[in-house]
């Protein structure tokens, strides 16, 4: 079946009380590996292209300079992979667009294949994101596309996504936010933080998420709650990338007993990043050193270079750039190639499987209904969601 929504995956992680994590893939191999790691576990998958992902898929290897047209080619690209190994999967896969910066980059997903979209109004005044929000859902629900806007601000860096301060979410907005912009889940403020540096020993504000549910439910609104920033940056990872020659430092994520503790107070979709970021980063740093002949190799002997020019970068895009067409398209042109995708595949499936455990999603995928984007957009239209 093509992709599906992602409004049906959310209904069942509400009627079912479990959360369902939400993953970036940024190459064709991280892809493959993400549904592959869902399927084993019969967990629906949420495979998440970031706004500047669709550019570097572009072939922008500076996605943070991405053009609207890097991102319109690197969006349909992310689709065609999904779409490859997801169209025929026996689980359910969305593709997410993770930070939606503007209606235009929204619509460039929506034109190219995604299922849901999240537009991230959060640095606007409360009116002016709830205009942009209305104004994404409308063109989104009209193609049966589920949208996730945001209210409240992370701190951190992911991306174009920066804060230096968290504001927490107020929850006597959240039932205002959704009634007047229709959206379908929240991504809300309430002590999760974007990037690898989020601090020792975090305390979530649950009682944010709390009183958050409890407002949408007392009004009869369904909106599921996101958690963003909710890597848990697995210490073993760091350190093994420092062992191998990184220098990762100021690293640490939000404590997974701490997310486990949030599902039961409304939070359904969990989205991670960084882990995967760490997880592969080990990879190839470990393939380097174990095989060091491979330093000289003509297809990715450069890999090795960068990853020694700047130790301290973890995010597998900054080392990709030699091998583009291989992360584009995921074409395979030789026996070194096809080994260092096979690190990236490995380091992806680690990451997620621990996860899709730890979220409670295993065995879900037969619950969720495989629903159409022609079929959702009716369901929009006659008011049934």
């Amino acid at each position: 079946m093509a992709l599906v929504p992602l409004r049906p995956v959310l209904e069942v992680t509400k009627k079912y009380g479990y959360a369902q994590g939400a993953f970036n893939v940024n190459a064709v191999s991280q892809a493959k590996a993400a549904i592959e790691v869902h399927e084993m576990f019969r967990s629906a998958a949420i495979l998440q292209g970031a706004d500047l992902a669709n550019g570097f898929m572009g072939g922008r290897t500076d996605f943070m300079n991405a053009t609207l047209e890097d991102k319109k080619a690197g969006a349909k690209r992310i689709a065609d992979a999904v779409k490859k190994y997801g169209q025929d999967s026996p689980i359910p896969v969305v593709l997410h667009l993770d930070h939606g910066r503007d209606f235009d980059s929204c619509k460039a997903a929506i034109d190219n294949g995604y299922t849901s979209v999240m537009i991230d109004g959060s640095s606007l005044s409360f009116e002016k994101n709830m205009e942009l929000t209305r104004e994404v859902v409308k063109y989104a629900h009209e193609r049966g596309i589920t949208v996730e806007g945001e209210l409240g601000v992370l701190a951190g860096v992911e991306d174009h996504v920066f804060a230096q301060n968290s504001t927490y979410t107020n929850p006597m907005k959240v039932v205002e936010f959704v009634k007047k912009t229709g959206a379908d889940c929240l991504a809300i403020s309430y002590g999760t933080m974007h990037g690898a540096s989020k601090g020792k020993n975090v305390k979530l504000r649950k009682e944010i998420a709390i009183a958050a549910n409890e407002c949408l439910m007392h009004e009869n609104l369904f909106a599921v709650l996101v958690s963003h920033g909710s890597s848990t940056v697995p210490q073993y990872i760091v350190n093994e990338i420092n062992e191998l020659g990184g220098n990762v430092q100021n690293a640490h994520g939000i404590p997974i007993e701490e997310l486990k503790a949030a599902i039961p107070c409304g939070i359904g979709k969990i989205n991670v990043d960084t882990d995967i970021r760490l997880a592969v980063t080990r990879n190839m740093r470990e393939l380097f050193y174990n095989r060091p002949e491979l330093r000289e190799s003509k297809s990715i002997g450069s890999v090795w270079k960068i990853l020694e020019e700047k130790k301290g970068q973890f995010d597998p895009r900054v080392f990709f750039p030699p091998v583009m067409d291989t992360v584009m398209f995921g074409t395979i042109p030789d026996q070194d190639v096809a080994v260092l995708m096979d690190c990236v595949e490995r380091g992806v499936k680690e990451a997620i499987g621990t996860l899709i455990v730890e979220f409670g999603s295993v065995g879900k995928a037969p619950l969720v209904e495989r629903v159409s984007l022609d079929e959702m957009a009716e369901r929009y239209r006659k008011g049934q969601c």
